[in-house]
């Protein structure tokens, strides 16, 4: 969105047009046979690729098989402000989840998989909602990888024009962007990664996924449940998401830039 904004430089005031990132609240319900829609979660995020933040984000939790969707649609209650229309997304299951979703409070969440958990039990929990066999292909090489942000940054067009949005991506062994996504919350956009490959009908593994920013235990969740070989930022990663990588014989790669890259499992 457009705002009017004062700049401050060393050569005075001056008054212009600014861009800003929109951020407005996302509900996702969930239904399935016998059971009607509920709230599951709310989040903070970008407009757009909706449906895909929800289906990765369920997958994410390991609620969600490709093979359990039905439809997924924007929610049409008579009760919803037009503001509410197409910010309330349900997710519809052909049969019960793989577990019931965790528990979330009521009010806007940041949508870290680890609320309410800590150290080895949330590693553990995280694991269980990961692939049973870890990626087995090929893995970017370090030279790849080190090319990787700066493609990355290249197609980030929201954060160009706002400067306030997150990015992730999902690559072939050879560096290939497959999907690429923006959002204000750096998990949203790894959520839509994910659901952009489910809803195309491909599988949410690959050789590595990409990340905008630094990796928290709960990105390293979400690359451990979408089953891919490797993750890489430009920024540093936390003492538990390299604990929850090496348990996941998942790659973890940090300060990336084309001049070096720290491995650190």
């Amino acid at each position: 969105m457009r705002v009017r904004v004062t700049e401050f430089t060393e050569a005075g005031r001056a008054e212009r047009e600014d861009r800003l990132a929109t951020e407005e609240p996302l509900e996702i319900r969930l239904a399935w046979p016998g059971q009607p829609a509920e709230r599951t979660w709310v989040t903070m995020r970008t407009p757009g690729h909706d449906f895909e933040l929800a289906v990765g984000y369920l997958h994410h939790e390991g609620v969600l098989g490709s093979d359990l969707l039905a439809t997924v649609a924007y929610c049409t209650d008579a009760d919803l402000t037009p503001e509410q229309e197409f910010n309330v997304v349900t997710v519809t299951l052909n049969a019960p989840p793989l577990r019931r979703p965790p528990h979330r409070h009521a009010g806007t969440s940041s949508g870290s998989s680890a609320c309410g958990v800590c150290g080895k039990e949330s590693i553990a929990e995280a694991l269980a909602g990961a692939p049973a066999r870890p990626w087995a292909g090929r893995r970017p090489t370090p030279g790849v990888i080190r090319g990787l942000p700066e493609q990355l940054r290249g197609t980030q067009s929201v954060f160009e024009r706002t400067g306030g949005v997150h990015a992730a991506a999902l690559v072939d062994a050879d560096g290939t962007l497959l999907v690429v996504r923006e959002d204000v919350g750096r998990h949203n956009a790894v959520d839509k990664v994910t659901g952009a490959r489910l809803l195309s009908g491909q599988s949410p593994a690959e050789a590595a996924l990409v990340l905008s920013g630094r990796i928290g235990f709960e990105l390293a969740q979400k690359a451990a449940a979408a089953g891919v070989g490797a993750l890489v930022a430009v920024g540093a990663p936390s003492s538990l998401a390299v604990d929850l990588a090496r348990r996941a014989q998942l790659e973890l790669y940090g300060f990336t830039s084309s001049r070096r890259v720290v491995k650190y499992c």
